[in-house]
């Protein structure tokens, strides 16, 4: 599989046409594939919860756009650091660590990430979103 501008285009006019202003694509080899990878085109004003996966970390690699990713404590306090993720910036991928609450804000229209982590695919239990 080629991850090429023009599938990223398609996922950007897909999640500007979605309610939730975001679109994933898997990049999963099968749905027995234990690992999740997927392509997440995010525009501006997307609610992407305040989370945490108490079962392993996650990996995120931007691939075009502007993005922060925004720590937070278990209260729901922003801490002091946040992350900017640009192509050619200072930083163009980050690693969460397993149990970090954080989110992440899309900055400019077509920004698109590469996600990853560890494991099947499990819905977010509420004890994990704030």
């Amino acid at each position: 599989m080629k991850i090429t501008q023009q599938l990223l285009d398609t996922l950007t006019e897909q999640a500007k046409a979605s309610p939730r202003l975001r679109m994933n694509y898997d990049l999963r080899n099968s749905d027995r594939d234990q690992s999740q990878r997927m392509l997440n085109a995010i525009e501006p004003g997307t609610q992407v919860p305040v989370h945490r996966h108490p079962k392993t970390s996650e990996t995120i690699i931007i691939l075009r756009g502007h993005a922060r990713e925004v720590f937070f404590d278990a209260t729901g306090r922003v801490v002091e650091e946040t992350v900017d993720l640009k192509p050619g910036g200072e930083c163009v991928a980050i690693n969460v660590p397993l149990g970090r609450w954080h989110t992440i804000h899309p900055l400019e229209s077509g920004t698109v990430i590469l996600e990853m982590k560890e494991g099947a695919y499990e819905p977010m239990r509420e004890e994990d979103v704030i």
